[in-house]
């Protein structure tokens, strides 16, 4: 089949262009320093700001132990009868604390998973995640609520800052997701009216522990 005249002319400057291109005007432009401006607080209350303004829910712990206490108190706040954890390094702190309540043998069935995340962006507010972990690409966003465990060591300002330590951690090899998850799910698709928790979970929870 003949390609019409019009579609021909944009294939041939295609071709043109590809054939002859045209050099970066300005090559040392590009990547030299950060758009943003430096963070003139503590990393944590940056973190916690963002996170909350974007109707995430935040709380400091100063060990595992008040994690655990904290977290008791949430499930009968919220009367969570099955929580989800496929994380045995926090899952297990958490059982030696007395928190016990992973009665969820899969995440299609629980109330509220828990998770840990590669790194929190102080700026954005954001858990930044991957594939990588135990709980792989479903745990944190199939469940109704989701409570995120991390430490103030896992704190970086900036994604760039966060996407050079997972280069380097996995040497070169990143994990096939990376993911940024700011707060619970929010869509404005639907006439414009911003709906939360639509395809994801309605409620995230973010425990940031000293350490």
């Amino acid at each position: 089949m003949k390609a019409s005249s019009a579609k021909e002319n944009i294939l041939k400057k295609i071709r043109q262009a590809l054939a002859n291109p045209v050099p970066v005007p300005f090559p040392q432009s590009e990547g030299n320093t950060s758009v943003f401006q430096p963070s003139t607080k503590d990393l944590e209350i940056e973190f916690a700001e963002n996170f909350t303004g974007l109707l995430g829910r935040f709380s400091f712990c100063m060990d595992e132990r008040e994690l655990a206490e904290q977290l008791q108190h949430l499930v009968e706040a919220k009367k969570l009868k099955s929580i989800y954890c496929n994380e045995k390094v926090i899952r297990q702190k958490l059982v030696n604390w007395g928190f016990n309540n992973f009665t969820a043998t899969d995440v299609a069935s629980c109330d509220a998973s828990i998770t840990g995340c590669e790194l929190l962006i102080a700026r954005t507010g954001s858990m930044l995640m991957s594939s990588a972990q135990a709980s792989g690409r479903t745990v944190s966003v199939y469940a109704p609520i989701h409570i995120c465990v991390a430490y103030t060591s896992q704190l970086v300002y900036d994604i760039k800052e966060g996407l050079q330590i997972l280069k380097d951690k996995y040497a070169g090899k990143l994990p096939s997701l990376i993911t940024l998850a700011t707060g619970p799910s929010r869509t404005a698709d639907i006439e414009k009216t911003l709906v939360v928790g639509v395809h994801g979970p309605k409620e995230v929870f973010v425990f940031l522990i000293d350490g």
